[in-house]
């Protein structure tokens, strides 16, 4: 408890209290490793884990997503993160998202985070696309009164007005990535994160994605991508990181970094 209460805490210091950061740093990562326990044997169902968990003999095996990551971003940069599936990303993404928490080192942000990690993970199918759009934003942070205002230009953006009272089971998958990033991104954020999320959707709906982000991009937003399109790392980032079995394997210009 007290680890989570600590987090909490140190995600919420402004620049002012952390002396040694460049004033201009949004994210910074401090030998930060995530380990997760893995169980070693089969278990049919609840009553039994329950059962060996009491007579401990459960075993689990320890497994590194990260290992002692170091990682400054500054604001208004475009930063990407390179490597095999596996590799750590995504967790790294979850990190900076709050979504997770380090079992080692600290992880600061500074700024309201969209993180586009999953397109639709926090709706629901058996809500209409309106009620799906008041629930992702509430998940993401905003108020009633915010989403009333931004309501209308979510739905333009996603161009599902013939489908917006709909539920969302009736939607293919296309149209719950469009509803789900114009929700996402209706206002613009301090940060960005996105994964992989450029390859849902036709290409007019990437189009779109790609020009929001680059006007966001334009004032000031950080954006923080993960790819394995090394065409959209070279093109879009400044500089980025090569992630290999959790361990940060080099960091530089985007273009040395891809090559």
């Amino acid at each position: 408890m007290n680890t989570h209460i600590g987090f909490r805490e140190s995600v919420s210091k402004t620049l002012s209290d952390l002396p040694k950061l460049n004033q201009d740093i949004v994210i910074r990562l401090e030998n930060v490793s995530v380990a997760y326990r893995i169980p070693q044997e089969q278990v049919s169902g609840i009553k039994e884990f329950a059962i060996r968990w009491l007579q401990r003999r459960i075993r689990y095996s320890k497994f590194l997503a990260l290992r002692n990551v170091n990682l400054s971003i500054y604001k208004g940069e475009n930063f990407g993160i390179v490597g095999r599936n596996g590799a750590g990303k995504s967790t790294l993404l979850k990190l900076i998202a709050r979504v997770l928490i380090p079992t080692e080192g600290r992880v600061w942000v500074i700024g309201n985070v969209a993180p586009l990690l999953e397109l639709g993970a926090g709706f629901h199918p058996e809500l209409t696309g309106r009620e799906n759009v008041y629930l992702y934003g509430t998940l993401l942070g905003y108020k009633r009164a915010e989403i009333d205002a931004l309501f209308e230009s979510i739905v333009d953006f996603a161009e599902i007005w013939d489908f917006i009272e709909a539920p969302l089971r009736t939607y293919s998958t296309g149209m719950v990535a469009r509803l789900a990033f114009a929700t996402a991104t209706c206002s613009p954020p301090d940060i960005i994160l996105v994964d992989e999320v450029l390859s849902v959707g036709d290409m007019n709906f990437q189009k779109k994605c790609m020009e929001r982000m680059q006007g966001f991009v334009a004032q000031g937003t950080t954006l923080l991508i993960v790819s394995h399109n090394m065409s959209i790392i070279r093109q879009m980032c400044d500089r980025a990181a090569w992630l290999s079995h959790g361990e940060l394997m080099a960091m530089g210009l985007a273009c040395d970094v891809v090559a």
